[in-house]
């Protein structure tokens, strides 16, 4: 399966741009289903309002659909089948129980619900191409590096070598007379693990793409290069940027004039920043674009492959260590962070882990087996990537036994 991700800043046209991707790619033949949060929006543009329960069919579009993820519903599913499962440790506090009509979701609430459906639709093996309308660039951002952020906690707080004595809860369970905490909350933990791992595997997957929606306006280049930053911090790969409501050039008008050349001017420094992503143009219809014909106008031009390609195999690491303990005597860990600069990139070191700073957004990895024997010894941004120097600790590199 091929999964599009479409993101960009508040107001920038994201939602349309979404809708059109997954139009253009019903029209080569995959089936495609467009995945939103937003309620009006891809209603006004398609003219269907997406299904919740399950997708709708977009009859002026074969092999099409659309679903809307209603995060309220999300939340109330949850959190009652959370209150079931520990009805018992409830009763014996003495808790009363909250009734679904009281229910009112959390913030972070449509994180998980998109997280969710993301996960339903890949597991379904019903689609060619998935087309996932995102929140804002940042937070997008932040949500798909939310998977692997939430099983390091897990991992933290609940490690696996302390299920060990699992075999003991349930005999504890049944002397004690209630289900034992511990046990629901390890069995939750495990939940979660295989949810969240599940989620990643398709946020990791070679199939899975970013694409960025702007404007072409004077601050266009300035905030995608932090976005494609912290995109790449995270081993996102951004396959376009679409530059909308492109003005047509060479108007008459002066003031039309003056805007369309200040678009063209942020339109070629978008295309040096990204020398390596396919920058393509959108054009302003002088009004909100509604119905399918006028969605499927916005990319007739060449907007990359759609067609889905299934991946032969995965992705490789692009955080490579680099051995020049020969010449060098240090190892080098390469992070590619294209977009990056030095005012605001950060680089601390706790224990077997690594913390990446890229202005707004971080990343904790651990360490290779190879570099954890090592201390830091600098570290230096050039060409786009971060290079972390590691130089052997001599207290735990292994030592080379003497040559007779």
């Amino acid at each position: 399966m091929r999964t599009v991700l479409v993101t960009g800043a508040g107001g920038a046209g994201r939602t349309t741009l979404a809708a059109a991707t997954a139009l253009a790619g019903a029209r080569q033949g995959a089936r495609t289903l467009l995945l939103t949060t937003q309620s009006s929006a891809p209603e006004a543009v398609l003219g269907v309002r997406p299904g919740v329960a399950e997708p709708s069919a977009i009859a002026a579009a074969p092999g099409l659909y659309a679903r809307r993820i209603d995060p309220a519903e999300r939340f109330r599913q949850e959190f009652l089948a959370f209150q079931e499962r520990a009805g018992a440790a409830l009763d014996l506090l003495g808790a009363a129980p909250l009734d679904e009509d009281e229910l009112t979701e959390l913030p972070g609430s449509e994180s998980f619900a998109l997280l969710h459906a993301l996960r339903t639709a890949h597991a379904s093996d019903a689609w060619d191409l998935l087309v996932v309308d995102m929140p804002p660039t940042a937070e997008t951002i932040r949500l798909l590096a939310l998977p692997a952020q939430v099983r390091r906690y897990l991992r933290r707080l609940l490690p696996a070598e302390r299920q060990a004595a699992r075999a003991l809860r349930p005999v504890l369970a049944q002397l004690a007379g209630v289900p034992m905490p511990a046990q629901k909350l390890y069995e939750a933990a495990e939940r979660w693990e295989r949810e969240l791992a599940a989620v990643q595997r398709v946020v990791d997957a070679p199939g899975t793409s970013v694409r960025l929606v702007t404007d072409a306006g004077p601050i266009a280049t300035a905030t995608l290069r932090s976005v494609r930053a912290g995109l790449a911090l995270h081993g996102r790969r951004t396959d376009a940027v679409l530059v909308n409501r492109l003005l047509p050039t060479g108007s008459a008008d002066p003031f039309l004039a003056g805007l369309s050349g200040s678009q063209q001017t942020a339109l070629k420094a978008l295309r040096a920043e990204f020398p390596d992503v396919p920058v393509h143009e959108v054009p302003h219809l002088g009004r909100d674009p509604q119905g399918i014909d006028e969605v499927g106008a916005l990319l007739d031009g060449p907007t990359g492959t759609l067609t889905p390609q299934e991946p032969t195999e995965a992705p490789a690491d692009p955080w490579t260590v680099e051995d020049r303990l020969a010449s060098e005597g240090i190892l080098v860990w390469w992070v590619p962070l294209p977009g990056a600069q030095r005012e605001g990139l950060g680089l601390v070191r706790r224990g077997d882990e690594i913390v990446v700073t890229v202005g707004r957004f971080r990343r904790i990895r651990t360490l290779p087996s190879a570099l954890r024997r090592c201390t830091v010894s600098g570290a230096a941004l050039r060409d786009g990537s971060l290079e972390i120097r590691f130089t052997p600790d001599p207290g735990l590199w292994p030592r080379t036994a003497p040559s007779d």
